[in-house]
Order: C-alpha cells, then sequence, then structure tokens
C-alpha cells in the first residue's frame, strides 16, 4: 500500500494543499464572493490508480470542517475504519488516514471556515467533531438531488457552479447564521502562529475566557488551546517547508513558541502522526502545489 501526504500549511487557500498527489489531478476552484466569508477552498480531485492497488493519505489536521462528496462509484476507509460515501468530516486534532480502492477517484473537497458549519450543515460543528457523518443524514433527500445533478453536468466547471449555487441557497435559507466571533477569534490566533493566549484573546472580545471556549467547542469543533496547537504546528511546518535543508530542532523549536525540542516532537507525533524527520522525509517528495 502506498502512503502519500496531504496538508494545506496556513488556511489560506490562496496558497493551496501541499501534497504527494500527483499534480495533474487536483483542481482549485474559485469559493465566489457570497461564500467566500464561509468557504476557504473548494478542490476537485479525480485519479485513475492502475491495477487493484491500495492508496493511502494522510491527511494532516487544520481544524477545518470539510466536505467530501463522490461523485463516482467508489467510497473511502477513514474514521475508525469505517466505510464512507459522501461525509462531512468534523475538525480533529490528529490526523485522518483515508484508504482508497478503486480503479478511478471523482470527488469534490469543501473546505469551511470556522463557525460556518451551523449556517450550511445545520448542525454545529461541536456535533461533528472526529466524526464523519453522511451528507444524506444532515440535508436528507436534497444532497442526493445535488450528487445526481452534479454527476450530470458535462463538466467539471459545470458540476462545481451547481455545487456553489446550492451552498448559497442553504445560507439564504439557513436559520441558524455563522458565528463571526468564532472565526474573527480563530483568525486572530492563527495569525500569532498559536501564541496569543485564549485568555487574551477573549478579552480582546469583551467577553470571558469560559465564554470562549464555549464558542469554540461549539462552532469550531474544538478547544481554544487545541487551535492555538495547529497555529503553532502550521507556523513550524511552514518554515520547515521553506527550509533546503533540516533546521537545527532546538532553535526552531524555541523560534516556534515550544516549550522545548521534547515539546516540539511530541506535538508532531500527536498531531501528525510523524516525527519530525518522518515528515521532512515525506516532504522531501512532495510532487505538487496545487
Amino acid at each position: 500500500m502506498t502512503e502519500r501526504l496531504f496538508l494545506r500549511l496556513d488556511g489560506d487557500p490562496s496558497h493551496g494543499p501541499e501534497t504527494t498527489v500527483p499534480a495533474d489531478t487536483l483542481s482549485a476552484f474559485q469559493v465566489g464572493k457570497q461564500l467566500g466569508a464561509h468557504v476557504s477552498q473548494i478542490l476537485l480531485y479525480r485519479e485513475t490508480f492502475v491495477g487493484d492497488a491500495e492508496v493511502a493519505e494522510r491527511v494532516l489536521p487544520d481544524g477545518a470542517v470539510r466536505l467530501v462528496i463522490h461523485l463516482g462509484d467508489s467510497t473511502l476507509a477513514g474514521l475508525a475504519g469505517e466505510r464512507q460515501g459522501s461525509v462531512a468530516l468534523g475538525a480533529a486534532t490528529a490526523p485522518v488516514l483515508l484508504r482508497w480502492r478503486r480503479s478511478s477517484m471523482h470527488s469534490v473537497s469543501v473546505a469551511l471556515r470556522p463557525g460556518a458549519a451551523s449556517a450550511l450543515l445545520g448542525v454545529p460543528a461541536g456535533e461533528l467533531q472526529g466524526r464523519a457523518v453522511p451528507l444524506d443524514a444532515l440535508w436528507g433527500g436534497a444532497f442526493a438531488e445535488l450528487r445526481e445533478r452534479m454527476a450530470g453536468q458535462r463538466d467539471d466547471q459545470a458540476r462545481i457552479a451547481l455545487l456553489r449555487a446550492a451552498l448559497e441557497q442553504r445560507l439564504v435559507r439557513s436559520t441558524r447564521p455563522a458565528n463571526p466571533c468564532a472565526a474573527q477569534a480563530a483568525m486572530l490566533m492563527a495569525e500569532s502562529a498559536g501564541r496569543l493566549r485564549p485568555r487574551d484573546v477573549a478579552q480582546a472580545f469583551g467577553m470571558g475566557e469560559r465564554r470562549l471556549q464555549q464558542i469554540f467547542r461549539a462552532e469550531v469543533g474544538m478547544s481554544p488551546k487545541a487551535w492555538s496547537r495547529l497555529a503553532r504546528l502550521h507556523a513550524c511546518l511552514r518554515v520547515l517547508r521553506g527550509a533546503p535543508v533540516a533546521p537545527p530542532w532546538a532553535a526552531l523549536a524555541a523560534d516556534g513558541g515550544f516549550y522545548d525540542q521534547a515539546h516540539l516532537a511530541n506535538e508532531f507525533r500527536a498531531l501528525c502522526g510523524l516525527s519530525p524527520n518522518e515528515f521532512l522525509q515525506r516532504g522531501a517528495s512532495l510532487s505538487s502545489k496545487t
């Protein structure tokens, strides 16, 4: 079984993902003005496998809730090893290992911004945490109709246009608007690379730390502390991906806000499922950037 690495370095959709998936299999699409405050990225993945080989994809956590819509007849094995069709993947602080075993794959991934799950899915992110929930369970018959219409379109541009229109309609009809405080607080913590304490973030928004924790758990799907850990990790990953050789780990740990080198190594294993050196070895083989 071949294992590939997939990550989005900083949550900025203009930078896109870095991945060992072949370059011509991923296409990024414009989110559009109406969805921009709720959706950070739309990717379409199409690949044909040789023979009946199994491919595993290690998706590193970035705190986003994602919709994964399969347009073909393939399924995946992911959380807890179960087989899944089109799903909403909840935010997580651990890597997800997806296993594909089909002759071809055709799917769309939509990454939601913090606080947007309630408006687009009808349930807060906290109810999806660490879970893969079938989209037809969240949207009912409307999802089956949307998927059928997308599969029947003449090309991928038309499929994504149909998906955007459906998401825009859900926003118009939603009775659970996105929580702007969750998005703004998450952005503030990400921009500080996890250095800003939750207490300081709460004060910046004129609320208590306990209230911030409640908002994060409900609307982001994790605690402010967990979000900070991911922000610090991704800041470190950006440094590693930009370095021609392995940097001094002790200096990287100090510059990145870790207690020491051991803390950095433990965070890599907990959040990536890889040691820093293993990540570098995988990262050295990254073959595309969409």
